[in-house]
Order: C-alpha cells, then sequence, then structure tokens
C-alpha cells in the first residue's frame, strides 16, 4: 500500500469515527407522553450506545416534527402510526392497524429514507371524554351512545383535532353527534379542566393522557371505529442507522414496552406529582428491566 493509499485509509477511519461521535438527536412532539418517551429513548441509547445525546423536545404537531425528521434537525422521534398514516402521508382512512403499519414503513423509506421500528406498546389513539357522572347517569360508554343520547353536546378540541379531516370531520361524519354550538378550540392542557367546570361537556382526548388515570372521566368507545389505529412507534432516519450500526439493536429493546396504560401513569408522575421528567423516565426503565 502507496503512502497516498494509507493516509486515505486514515483520513476515512476518522471521518468514520467523528460520524459516530456525533450526537444522536432524539426528538419529541409538545405533549408530555411524548416528552416522556423522548427521554426514555436518550437515555437508553447513552446507557447502551454510549454516544452522546441530543434532546429536542416540543417540536410542535405532527407536521412539524416529521419535517424535523428529514430535515436532519432530529435523528428519530416517537410518533403515532393512524397520524403519519393521515396527516403527513395523507392516505385513504385505513382502520386495520398491521395494514397501516405496512404501508407506513414502505412510503417512508420510498419517500424519505426513513424507517419504522416496531410499535412500542402503546395504542393511544384519539378518544372523546365526557365527565364520569354524566357517562353514569346516561349509561354511555359507546360514542354511538352519546350520538342516540337526548343531550346537546358542547365539544370542546384542540386546534389540530378540528383541522384534520381524519378526526374532527370524520367523527362527525361516522356519528353524526348532536351539537349545541360549534366547537371551541383549546390548548391540550386546558381541555379537562373544562370540562371538569362544564365549559364543554365533551373533550377530545388521547388515551395516553394523564388526566384519564387521576380524575373521573370516561372515555367513550369507538365503536364504529372512526379514529385512525395509533400505535407508538419510532421513526429513524435510515443515514443515522447506517452511521450506528448497534442502533436498532438497541431501539429493539424497546419495542412493547411502553403500554397505553403505563404511559398514562408516568404522565400523570409529571403533571400532577411534578416529578422531573428524566426521573420519571429513568425509574421506569429500571422497572421494565432496561436499566440497573
Amino acid at each position: 500500500m502507496t503512502r497516498r493509499d494509507t493516509l486515505g485509509v486514515l483520513a476515512a477511519a476518522a471521518l468514520a469515527g467523528c460520524a459516530r461521535k456525533r450526537p444522536l438527536r432524539v426528538g419529541a412532539k409538545n405533549s408530555t407522553e411524548q416528552t416522556i418517551l423522548a427521554e426514555a429513548v436518550a437515555q437508553h441509547l447513552e446507557r447502551r450506545l454510549g454516544v452522546p445525546v441530543e434532546r429536542r423536545l416540543n417540536l410542535g404537531d405532527t407536521v412539524l416534527a416529521h419535517q424535523a425528521l428529514i430535515t436532519g434537525q432530529v435523528d428519530l422521534y416517537p410518533e403515532y402510526s393512524g397520524l403519519a398514516f393521515t396527516i403527513v402521508l395523507k392516505l385513504p382512512f385505513e382502520a386495520e392497524p398491521a395494514i397501516v403499519m405496512e404501508r407506513l414503513r414502505s412510503e417512508y423509506r420510498l419517500r424519505s429514507a426513513i424507517e419504522w421500528l416496531d410499535p412500542l406498546g402503546s395504542e393511544g389513539g384519539f378518544g372523546m371524554v365526557i365527565r364520569g357522572e354524566d357517562a353514569r347517569a346516561g349509561r354511555l360508554t359507546t360514542l354511538s351512545d352519546a350520538a342516540a343520547h337526548a343531550t346537546r353536546w358542547r365539544l370542546g378540541v384542540t386546534q389540530e383535532f378540528l383541522e384534520q379531516p381524519t378526526l374532527y370531520r370524520r367523527l362527525m361524519s361516522v356519528y353524526s353527534l348532536p351539537l349545541a354550538a360549534a366547537p371551541r378550540a383549546f390548548q391540550a392542557g386546558a381541555l379537562y379542566k373544562a370540562l371538569a367546570a362544564s365549559e364543554v361537556s365533551m373533550v377530545s382526548g388521547s388515551l395516553t393522557d394523564a388526566a384519564l388515570a387521576g380524575a373521573d372521566f370516561q372515555v367513550l368507545q369507538d365503536d364504529r371505529n372512526a379514529f385512525p389505529p395509533c400505535q407508538a412507534a419510532l421513526a429513524v432516519r435510515a443515514d443515522a442507522l447506517t452511521r450506528h450500526p448497534d442502533l436498532r439493536q438497541v431501539l429493539d429493546q424497546l419495542a412493547g414496552k411502553f403500554s397505553t396504560e403505563a404511559l398514562r401513569k408516568l404522565s400523570l408522575e409529571v403533571e400532577v406529582q411534578h416529578r422531573p421528567v428524566a426521573q420519571v423516565a429513568a425509574d421506569y426503565l429500571r422497572r421494565a428491566g432496561l436499566a440497573p
């Protein structure tokens, strides 16, 4: 080997070493459970890969988080399959979770060189929520019950829920809920306060919301499949998987470890008990057998 060849090999090795040392950037949308997931992922990567990890939290809604991923601002982040399927890819509604995930994987790989890993365990989709006392009084357990009930509902929603055709518009087309007035838009954190104070009588929630673990609220079953299936999973840039050959294997260790109920309780610890996100994530990783 000539001196020039030797220098070329050394330079390539040095560049590869720099690439591996570049921090992995873990992102999250602006919700408590997404922040907890991202923090747990970051801690797991730091422990198992021994690489620096940057947290880039509160990226915004689904569209903004996806943009951060495809532009390389983040290397990976947790997302829900149904939201990516309908909001990002703008594909027609599909109720079967396995079909959604299979199509997501092929489309993301083809369009953006992004890989979807195995689901983390949560089915954290949307749900319509009412006060427990109203559910008991009207014997309401499903959205079909609510649609047939004499009540004209006062609906509180987030702006994202209102604007996405697969959410509010599909809810109304499937159930034709009788409304007393046009829906009121709230910040996500204010929805349950408005419901508890009787400002509204039904709100759009996430099945992982902390309020569902600590108060007298009832999620109405989506018995006609108005909402898309939402399996939580990590979307990861292909170049990050190439840069870190062990990354996929390490991330796969998280598959199935975060149930909807578990994330609901973890969110309660952060929002109600005011425990630091990093500590909540660290404690859960230990309980899940992923940390000493």
